[in-house]
């Protein structure tokens, strides 16, 4: 029955592929249940109040609501869109909605914008709007996606574990380590489970990866038992460079406990239009509408092309039915008062572990929805012992990129900047703008007007309009 609705066999996958590569995908996006409280959960609106409404933080209300919301949505996608794609609290989105958002309004009216924004994106797609400009993005700039995105989780990775941290002074933005050094056991660790996870691939050791983040994890309980190496952040003014990430890894004294949904529901639909100007919230909607619509684009067209799924026009099977649930997480997490959530690029993780169908995307959301009641098991594994996967995953979606043409200056300059403004820029939309607005203008330049699709034209001057964006608003202002 699995091997039939999910196309198993036919996608030259096996079960046991599908649920390793399902773990896989968790343990490298968990860290989002963690994580995500700090970035919302920390922030006052312009009420002065925590989310929930309270004068003190909700934490484990944000972290319960956070599981759940990926939880569910991700299994949508595995049993609807069958494809190896997990969704989440979209990072960099939910900082946004925290500082640029929530700022200006209550935390209700901020995710009413988020759910609004949701609506739009879902009607977009099922008027084909969605599909059509999907469709519209020339197969070699799909390509120069997947291949900037691999850079850019790999160095997620590199920065998430320490490896690559900013500089305290000076022009260098970032160096190695602390201040050129490297430093510290979660370091160590992170070698420990990269040169594994490379020896495992190299002997083409099934579940290489999951291994790597299981076996480095258990070193990392044993080091923090031996030295009490404590976390990095410790409070505003004072850090420890020689410490974990973000989770500090020991054995959890409690392994169950009890979920907290009280988030739920807490929005407002159009509150938000009495906080500030309707040409202000448009502005909100439209970021939001931006970033969510191409850093979906960018994931899944890679994923498509790690996994092998994509077509030779760059097209992937059921692509109608993953654009919907994923247009309907963004409406699910401005509900649920955790941010819009979207797909994760880490699932290609899991697809370097093998996965290639929706199973893999139900065992990661039966995973999260466990971790609204086994939170403390997730705070053992510390980014250091689950970053070196991007790393990997990071090398496996580069190699897409003899595919190509470099002598092309109508593809190559727009591949270019849609490669390295990625990582550079720490945003996916960028990159993809980038590289569509530059390709519209070297082909017009070149004469060559009728190869643009009208699609690209429009999102171009849209992407335009988002980069105006800030003096837009303060020119209307």
């Amino acid at each position: 029955m699995l091997d039939t609705y999910f196309k198993i066999t036919e996608r030259g996958s096996t079960v046991g592929r599908e649920i390793r590569g399902g773990f896989v995908t968790f343990f490298t996006m968990a860290y989002i249940v963690a994580l995500n409280p700090l970035i919302i959960g920390l922030a006052k609106d312009a009420d002065g109040k925590y989310l929930g409404g309270g004068d003190a933080p909700n934490l484990a209300m944000v972290a319960a609501a956070t599981a759940l919301i990926a939880g569910v949505l991700t299994i949508l996608m595995g049993v609807v869109g069958n494809y190896p794609l997990a969704l989440a609290t979209g990072l960099g989105l939910n900082t946004f909605v925290a500082v640029g958002i929530a700022s200006h309004m209550s935390w209700a009216d901020a995710m009413g914008l988020v759910v609004l924004e949701g609506l739009i994106i879902t009607v977009l797609v099922l008027t084909g709007f969605r599909t059509a400009v999907f469709r519209a993005v020339p197969a070699q700039l799909k390509i120069a996606i997947s291949v900037g995105i691999g850079l850019f989780i790999a160095l997620i990775g590199l920065v998430d574990a320490g490896f690559v941290r900013r500089t305290s002074s000076g022009p260098v933005p970032v160096t190695l380590g602390d201040n050129g050094n490297l430093v510290g056991w979660p370091i160590v660790i992170f070698a420990l489970g990269l040169f594994l996870m490379i020896a495992l691939m190299v002997k083409k050791v099934k579940g290489a990866l999951l291994i790597g983040i299981s076996v480095a994890t258990v070193a990392a309980i044993a080091v923090e038992s031996a030295f009490k190496i404590g976390p990095n952040f410790i409070a505003p003014d004072k850090v420890n460079p020689k410490g974990w990430g973000l989770n500090v890894p020991s054995i959890p004294s409690d392994v169950i406990a009890t979920p907290d949904f009280g988030l739920l529901g807490h929005f407002s639909l159009f509150g938000s239009f009495s906080r500030i100007s309707v040409v202000a919230a448009i502005l909100i909607v439209f970021t939001l509408l931006l970033s969510d619509f191409f850093d979906t684009v960018g994931t899944v067209t890679a994923i498509g092309h790690e996994s092998g799924l994509i077509d030779s026009k760059g097209n992937i099977p059921n692509n109608d039915r993953i654009l919907l649930v994923d247009s309907l997480a963004a409406v699910a997490g401005g509900a649920g008062s955790i941010s819009s959530n979207t797909s994760y690029i880490e699932s290609a993780s899991g697809v370097g572990e093998g996965a290639r169908t929706g199973l893999a995307s139900v065992v990661t959301g039966v995973l999260f929805l466990l971790t609204t009641f086994l939170a403390p098991l997730v705070a053992v594994i510390p980014y250091e012992a689950a970053t070196p996967a991007l790393v990997i995953v990071g090398f496996l979606m580069m190699t897409q990129i003899k595919g190509i043409d470099w002598a092309d200056y109508g593809i190559a300059i727009p591949a270019f900047l849609t490669i390295i403004l990625m990582p550079f820029t720490y945003n996916i939309s960028v990159g993809i703008g980038a590289g569509f607005v530059s390709h519209v203008v070297i082909r017009m330049v070149q004469g060559r007007r009728k190869e643009i699709h009208p699609l690209l034209m429009l999102v171009s001057g849209l992407f335009m309009i988002y980069f105006l964006a800030s003096p837009i608003n303060t020119w209307i202002g």
